[in-house]
């Protein structure tokens, strides 16, 4: 009997690569909960800041994108740039593909993969079984990757939680708890200005602090024509890194670093600016000195701009700082894996067909992009990476 392969993990990047093995033939098993990460640690509300034709799941058959959902859902198409996307759409398309096209999903997690003596891997499901598989597939998304920047932390002794006096932005689904509170949004990127703006709309008194401009990218109708388009926007920088991302492992590793983290950087959607300028205030500091909760409510201490240093009170403080891949924080790897791992900053550095310098363990989706570039932080990078690694895969264990 051929071992299958374990896919570990059932957002875009999970469903897409499991979809791709689907179709080549190979034994598959997906464990997860389907857009898990979508559904529970996005805000209600939020819209994406992607365009349509940036956030289709890619499939290995015509049929499957956004469009091709509107369409079956009886819901009008969003296919256009101008067009944006609700996050409850997106969440519905993307239990739509994996009902369409990885209708055997096993709705458990994996709690140990380890590997075999004689080659591949054991691993180890919640449900209590053990099983072989000839290689696995981490396509975790987000889980487990939020950031907390320790200057933040020194106010969170038990850590982040909603109900404490600092959380983190994916910690929120439902802002209207804040309604009539003195709320603090630390960021200047995507999560933090919608997440301020979905809790100003909700009730709450928003302060944003950010240690750059807040600022807005422009609309699609003002985007320069003479550009070549990208999933990101018009420019060759952003076109040369989504149409050659599998040269971007090549590039020195403080480059590689650099880039993924400054393009598509902190900047708010161009139909945001209207529902966030004159609703939330701003305070852009130079760096944050530190946090405290003396009495369970957070005090911020910042030093301004121009050297002075400020105290900011409020009822609950978010932190919309991002997330930070780190292979230590993937507990189901055993340690012997984790310790086989090559890696740079926490992150895997991986090989052709994003296989990791464990044969048979790939990773996908966040994870990647230090090896593949900034399109591994998106949807769209689904199309680049699932044929690959699916191609890698077939070949590697032919």
């Amino acid at each position: 009997m051929i071992q299958p392969v374990a896919v570990i993990g059932a957002g875009p990047f999970g469903l897409s690569t499991a979809a791709h093995l689907k179709a080549r033939g190979i034994p598959v098993r997906v464990f997860g909960d389907p857009m898990a990460s979508w559904r529970d640690h996005m805000p209600a509300g939020m819209l994406l800041k992607s365009t349509p034709a940036a956030s289709s799941i890619d499939a290995p058959q015509p049929g499957h994108t956004l469009a091709d959902y509107c369409d079956a859902a009886g819901i009008p198409r969003l296919v256009a740039d101008e067009d944006i996307v609700p996050v409850e759409t997106f969440l519905s398309y993307g239990e739509w593909f994996q009902r369409e096209l990885v209708p055997d999903l096993e709705r458990v997690r994996v709690v140990s993969v380890d590997r075999r003596p004689g080659g591949g891997f054991d691993v180890r499901p919640a449900s209590g079984e053990s099983f072989p598989a000839r290689a696995v597939v981490i396509a975790t998304g987000l889980s487990g990757l939020s950031h907390l920047p320790p200057v933040l932390a020194a106010a969170a002794a038990d850590g982040p939680a909603p109900t404490g006096p600092v959380s983190h932005s994916s910690q929120h689904h439902d802002l209207t708890r804040f309604a009539g509170k003195e709320l603090i949004v630390v960021g200047a990127g995507q999560s933090a200005l919608e997440t301020a703006a979905l809790a100003a709309e909700a009730g709450a008194r928003v302060r944003v602090v950010a240690r750059r401009r807040v600022g807005f990218d422009a609309p699609p109708w003002q985007q320069p024509r003479l550009r070549p388009e990208s999933p990101f926007g018009r420019a060759w920088s952003l076109w040369a890194l989504s149409r050659y991302a599998h040269s971007y492992r090549h590039l020195p590793a403080h480059t590689r670093h650099y880039l993924v983290r400054r393009v598509c950087g902190p900047l708010g959607a161009w139909w945001l600016r209207d529902r966030f300028e004159g609703k939330v205030r701003v305070a852009e500091i130079d760096r944050v000195m530190g946090a405290e909760a003396p009495d369970g409510t957070p005090v911020l201490t910042v030093r301004t701009r121009t050297g002075a240093t400020g105290r900011l009170p409020a009822d609950h403080l978010i932190a919309a700082t991002g997330y930070r891949v780190d292979i230590a924080a993937m507990g189901f790897l055993s340690q012997g894996i984790r310790a086989g791992l090559a890696a740079s900053r926490g992150t895997p550095e991986l090989g052709p067909g994003h296989v990791s310098s464990v044969p048979g363990l790939y990773f996908t989706g966040l994870p990647a992009a230090a090896s593949y570039g900034p399109v591994m932080r998106f949807v769209c990078g689904t199309e680049f990476a699932s044929p690959r690694l699916a191609q890698h895969l077939v070949a590697a264990h032919a």
